[in-house]
């Protein structure tokens, strides 16, 4: 009963934080972790479990999709599916123990990004970074989804860092399009996941429905919930539990 209360828990507060500020595989990981699923198959049970409240913000935001430099929407899309299945193809491929020590080190960059995203977010409105061509966006979306199939802490801040450098100034239609790529994303990780079976279904399904309550509570009370706030909270979160991954 504990372990369905934490990981209830977990979800739900995932699914709230991923709403308004992001940051809920630093709660959904390491829980599923604790209930002693296998840290692979945890990273892939999370994705599963964050699924729903990426395709309900990638169906809000919808409208607000656009590319702005020189790589249409359908070659992004195409390209970030590529990459998606190469990074869960990667993840499925690593031996349990290299993910146990590689698990530190992305937990850290997910947490160093996220607690630099009002920061990053200030740089990007200052745009004007022009544009960097099919080749070089190629390449620089290709790299962030295979990291996004392979861990998906940190996604959002990564992809809105890869628009910026690209030349996108609009920051609506960057937090649109980031929406529906991490759908995306997360959407063919984890239907590669289930082809593999690295999913605990179990914890997986419990966290999901309580994401999705939690997402909407997140929705309905974004504009009560001090966002600065929830960011700091997260991002202690996020480094307690890379030290903690660290030490173990």
């Amino acid at each position: 009963m504990l372990e369905y209360l934490v990981l209830g828990a977990a979800g739900f507060a995932a699914g709230l934080l991923n709403s308004v500020a992001g940051g809920g595989t630093f709660l959904t990981f390491p829980a599923l972790v604790w209930a002693g699923v296998p840290p692979i198959s945890a990273n892939a049970s999370a994705t599963v479990a964050a699924l729903p409240g990426y395709v309900g913000s990638a169906v809000a935001f919808r409208q607000d999709m656009r590319a702005e430099g020189t790589l249409g929407l359908r070659a992004i899309v195409a390209v970030a599916t590529l990459g998606s299945i190469v990074g869960a193809v990667l993840l499925i491929l690593t031996p349990g123990d290299l993910f146990s020590g590689i698990v530190p080190w992305l937990l850290l960059i997910a947490t160093v990004l996220f607690a630099s995203g009002p920061l990053l977010m200030q740089y990007l409105r200052r745009g004007g970074r022009g544009d960097a061509g099919q080749a070089l966006s190629a390449v620089a979306i290709l790299a962030v989804s295979i990291y996004g199939g392979y861990f998906n802490g940190g996604l959002g801040i990564m992809l809105l860092a890869t628009f910026g450098l690209l030349g996108y100034v609009n920051l609506h239609s960057m937090n649109g399009l980031k929406n529906v790529l991490s759908a995306i994303l997360s959407l063919v990780s984890a239907l590669t996941f289930v082809v593999a079976g690295l999913i605990a279904w179990e914890p997986a399904l419990l966290m999901a429905v309580c994401s999705t309550v939690g997402g909407y509570v997140g929705a309905r009370q974004s504009r009560n919930i001090r966002t600065d706030i929830l960011r700091i909270f997260v991002t202690c979160v996020g480094a307690v539990m890379t030290v903690a991954f660290f030490i173990l």
